[in-house]
Order: structure tokens, then sequence, then C-alpha cells
């Protein structure tokens, strides 16, 4: 643990990222039924940039990079971009409840990239948590591999891809102001899309072309880049107050909200099962708060004795 380390606020500002972040996938299934892959993974960065902008300069922040930030953010751009279009295709021809139960492996993901790349503590209360959460995801979405075929696969590019951005920003939180990271990762990311996009093109593959929405398909995708921008700022605060290997394991309530916004949205009403999953999910992120609780009474006694004259 760092010392600017603030992990109870960390945790608070990850549970913003849970309940907004379900609403990028509801706004690109909504969008995906009349608008190519490419044009809503653009659209999300290009409307990210246009609403972060003004608030950079008005905060007078710098854009420059150092060569290591630099780096960074290149890094982060492009797994961001890889972790949208996957996601985004997925939902195309599966169930947004059955794709996510693939990304949730994703916490798994970064407790161990943390702990063994990245040398970041990781307790047995942390990993028993993850696995009680992932036993309760489980529960939730059901996932059948086997229906899907190889489409599965988008989604578990999405768990690398977003485990590594977590990761990557978690780093990058040391150099870069969140608002400046969020402008920069967002012009890179789109700029990385542009190329893509016009070899689809001449290639004929109209998922990864271009092509302007129409009507109320405007909105979603505006929806998307809107959740997107205040659901990854929310995570990009909390990973610079927390270490990436605790809030990992929270990650899993996001099915709270992706569960009721399916609801309200696509008339999936969870059965039983599903909900004993939620009280499951629900059950191991408040542990995980209450293991926090302790930790940051813990780091605030031992400050207190060593500042102590």
């Amino acid at each position: 643990m760092n010392t600017n380390d603030r992990p109870l606020l960390g945790v608070v500002l990850m549970l913003g990222f849970c309940t907004i972040a379900p609403l990028i996938d509801v706004a690109s299934k909504l969008a995906g039924q009349a608008v190519s892959v490419g044009s809503i993974t653009f659209g999300r960065f290009l409307v990210q940039a246009v609403l972060m902008a003004p608030i950079l300069i008005a905060m007078g922040l710098s854009v420059r990079l150092s060569g290591r930030a630099l780096t960074l953010t290149l890094a982060r751009a492009l797994v961001s971009v890889i972790s949208t279009w996957c996601f985004v295709a997925a939902l195309r021809s599966m169930p947004l409840a059955d794709a996510l139960a693939i990304v949730f492996l994703e916490p798994f993901i970064i407790l161990l990239i943390g702990r063994f790349a990245m040398g970041e503590q990781v307790g047995p209360r942390r990993i028993g948590a993850a696995v009680v959460g992932f036993v309760g995801s489980l529960l939730v979405i059901q996932p059948a591999f086997a229906a899907f075929g190889l489409v599965a696969l988008l989604p578990l590019g999405t768990a690398v891809s977003f485990a590594l951005y977590i990761l990557i920003t978690r780093a990058l939180s040391a150099h870069v102001h969140p608002v400046a990271m969020q402008v920069q990762t967002a012009f890179v990311a789109g700029a990385l899309c542009l190329p893509f996009s016009g070899l689809a093109w001449l290639a004929g593959d109209p998922t990864l072309s271009l092509s302007l929405p129409s009507g109320i398909f405007w909105l979603w995708c505006f929806c998307v880049g809107l959740a997107a921008t205040i659901s990854h700022m929310s995570m990009t605060y909390a990973l610079k107050f927390a270490p990436s290997a605790t809030l990992a394991p929270l990650h899993y309530l996001e099915i709270v909200p992706a569960a009721l916004f399916g609801y309200l949205v696509f008339g999936d009403f969870p059965n039983a099962v599903t909900w004993a999953g939620i009280g499951v999910i629900v059950a191991s992120g408040l542990y995980i708060i209450h293991r926090e609780r302790i930790a940051a009474r813990s780091v605030s006694a031992s400050r207190a004795l060593t500042e102590a004259p």
C-alpha cells in the first residue's frame, strides 16, 4: 500500500463505477441494433474526448507526457479499444448476462497479475472474497460457453484487456492527473480506431467500418460515451487511492445494477437462483469493505504512532 492510498475512498469510487458501467452495456446493445461495432467503439472515445476536454482546460492541466507516461497511455488506449470492441461485438449475438459471465474472469486476472507482476499484497481473505464473488456471478448469469462457440472468445478478450487496462491505470495514476489521463486516452484511442476502420472499409467488412447513426441511435451512441466517461473517471480515481488487488473483488457488484437495468430495459427478470447469486455477490463485496475499514484503521493507527513525538 502506498502512503497516499485511501482505501475506503477507493472502494466508494469503485462502487460508483460498478453502478454506472452497466449503462455502457445497455446503451451498446441498443445502439448495436443498427450501428456498426466500429462506429460505437469510435463514438465512445469521441464523446469522452468532447466531454472531458473542457474540464481539462478549465482545470489548467497539462497534456504533456513523460516517456514512461506516454508508453503507458498508448498501452492504456490500445487495451481500451480492444476491450470495448470485443464486448460490443459480443453483444450483437450474445445476451448481456452470458457475455458478462465470461468478462467476470477479469478480477482473477487482476489478482494474479497484481500479485506476481506488480508485487501487490494479495492476502487469503481477498482471494477468498474473489472466489466467493465468482461463484455468485456463476449463479447469476449461468454461462454456457458451448452455446456460442468462438463468439465466447470475444468477452474473454474483454476480460484480459480490461484487466490490463485497470493495472495500467493504477500504474499511470502515479504520473498523470485522472482528468488528463481520460482526455489523453480518449484522443489516442480514437486515433487508433481510424486506421482499423479504414482497413475494414477497404476490405468490405461492415463490422469495423464507420457509419453514421440515425434517429434514436444517435442518443444510444452518445449514452455509450457518457456512461463510459463517468464510470471510467470514477474507476480512475478509485485506482489512484487503492491497489487494484483491493478493488478487483468489488467488480462483482456490477451484476446487481446490471440485473436491474436488464429487467427495466429488456424485461429480463432474475429467477430465484439469480437472486441467490446476487445475495452472495453483495455479501462478498460487503466483506471486502469491512476488511478495508479494518485495514484503514490499522494504517491510521500505525501512522499516528510513527508521527507521535
